[in-house]
Order: C-alpha cells, then sequence, then structure tokens
C-alpha cells in the first residue's frame, strides 16, 4: 500500500538524521496516515479513505468531504476521490438540469 495521502497528495519526504556530532545519515519522514470514514452529504453514502490527519483537519475547516473535493486539484487525488469528485459534479448537476426542462 502506498503511502500516500488520498486527498491532498502528501507523500513520504526522505532528509537527515543529525547527531550531536553533526553526523548525517539520511532518514525518511512517513505521512501521518489515518484510516477514516467520510461522510458525502449530496450523495448520501460514507466512504473509506486513507488520509493524513492534516487533510482531516482542512476537510472539517472547508465544511466536509464535498466542499473539499469540488476545490481540491484533480492532480493531487487519488482515484477513488477523483470518482466520488465524479459523482458529486453528476449529482450537482442533475438538479439544476431538471428545473430548467
Amino acid at each position: 500500500m502506498a503511502r500516500r495521502c488520498e486527498l491532498t497528495g502528501t507523500g513520504v519526504m526522505s532528509g537527515n538524521n543529525v547527531s550531536h556530532a553533526m553526523n548525517k545519515s539520511r532518514r525518511r519522514f512517513l505521512p501521518n496516515l489515518c484510516d477514516v470514514t467520510l461522510a458525502s452529504e449530496k450523495l448520501g453514502r460514507n466512504f473509506k479513505l486513507r488520509i493524513a490527519a492534516k487533510a482531516l483537519r482542512s476537510v472539517d475547516h472547508v465544511g466536509g468531504l464535498d466542499a473539499f473535493l469540488l476545490k481540491a486539484r484533480d492532480e493531487k487525488l487519488s482515484d477513488k476521490a477523483l470518482k466520488i469528485k465524479r459523482a458529486l459534479k453528476k449529482a450537482s448537476a442533475a438538479p439544476e438540469a431538471t428545473a430548467e426542462a
């Protein structure tokens, strides 16, 4: 399983462990990934995603999964999140089309 956030695209970073004697050895900084279930209000479903703790705070700040996905760039989203975003766009476009007819 890839160590990458499904919503923000945050992945593994690399850097140095630096000792008191300034000896440097390479290390990896892993993202703080959490398995969470987020609810979509427009779709009326729950989705299990593996996202970073920072992304979870961002989702809460923006106002939920629907708002976050509609504002997010497609390049950063995983395939699963892109599928949810397309379904959201389709669901939000459908009531407008029936109202005009």
